[in-house]
């Protein structure tokens, strides 16, 4: 089956990547980085999971499982790469530590340019049924790696410079521009998978499962490994949602570009991009309630030993 997406439209996927990188990157400065030298333990841990742990245990697990190779392959694609821009809003909303979340987008995009074409090229090959695709394409590892650059390098190193030429402006337009590219990739995607809708439904009873599968299993590494090394509880959240939510939209620009008669590959990495939003979005909620409810606690004993300090019933 083939997936009708023209030149045209993946030059406003790049685009739209670009810019929600711009924007995400409007916030970051050389302290981000820094942080990370001085702290590194939960960045450590919270890449590890990303660029080590979510690749291997894809790559088996499609091995394992016999997944079929396009689909195997695609899944493996969206598992290389990094976490997505719109994973600090999820960890803001989750309580959980925007500054570990920060450091790892930042660090994270910069390590893909070289992880993400690796991890893919390393793992695609190690999977037998996967291989094959690999082998007749034969895809070049430094095209990946250029594209990478352009879509996520790029527009962070330029983002950065705005941000601290016009530290107003950039105070102002983060939130607004993330939340506006946001919806225009949604909007994207809908209409993407609107044009295709009769390949989706073919298909949906294996990409559903797939995804959903894979998403648990990233938020469960990321959750796992945070866990483990002790980390405290933001820590935690704010790995855990940098492992789950990954830059599909990077895959989809990958795909398009190398991959483009490969429609289970794409609708793989599109129904990614809806659904990593969707888990993010209960998961932040379910943890900023647990908050609430602990902070309504401790408030209350506080107030019944203050209370009981001064003799009252």
């Amino acid at each position: 089956m083939e997936v009708h997406f023209g030149s045209e439209n993946l030059l406003i996927l790049n685009v739209i990547l670009a810019f929600m990188m711009f924007g995400v990157s409007l916030s970051l400065t050389g302290d981000d980085f820094r942080r990370v030298v001085q702290r590194p333990d939960a960045p450590i841990v919270g890449l590890l999971a990303q660029f080590v742990l979510l690749p291997a245990a894809t790559c088996l697990t499609t091995w394992w499982f016999e997944v079929d190779a396009e689909l195997a392959l695609g899944m493996i694609l969206v598992a290389s790469c990094p976490g997505g821009s719109f994973s600090n809003i999820m960890t803001w909303l989750g309580r959980g530590n925007v500054a570990v979340s920060v450091s790892m987008t930042a660090v994270s995009s910069l390590a893909a340019m070289v992880m993400t074409p690796f991890n893919f090229s390393l793992y695609g090959w190690i999977n037998p049924h996967t291989r094959p695709i690999l082998t007749d394409i034969q895809l070049d590892s430094l095209e990946i790696l250029m594209l990478v650059v352009l879509v996520l390098g790029l527009p962070l190193v330029i983002g950065m410079a705005v941000g601290k030429a016009f530290p107003a402006f950039a105070r102002g337009a983060q939130k607004p521009m993330r939340y506006i590219t946001l919806l225009v990739l949604l909007l994207f995607v809908g209409v993407a998978f609107g044009n295709n809708v009769d390949v989706f439904l073919a298909t949906a009873d294996r990409i559903v499962g797939l995804v959903v599968f894979q998403n648990l299993l990233a938020l469960g590494l990321g959750a796992f490994a945070a866990g483990f090394t002790g980390l405290p509880r933001a820590d935690r959240r704010a790995i855990t949602m940098e492992v789950g939510i990954q830059n599909s939209g990077l895959g989809l620009a990958i795909l398009f570009t190398f991959f483009p008669d490969e429609s289970g590959m794409i609708l793989i990495a599109a129904f990614w991009g809806v659904w990593h939003l969707v888990s993010g979005l209960v998961l932040a909620g379910i943890w900023s309630r647990r908050t609430a409810r602990r902070e309504a606690q401790a408030a209350e004993a506080a107030g019944s030993t203050h209370g009981n300090s001064r003799g009252e019933p």
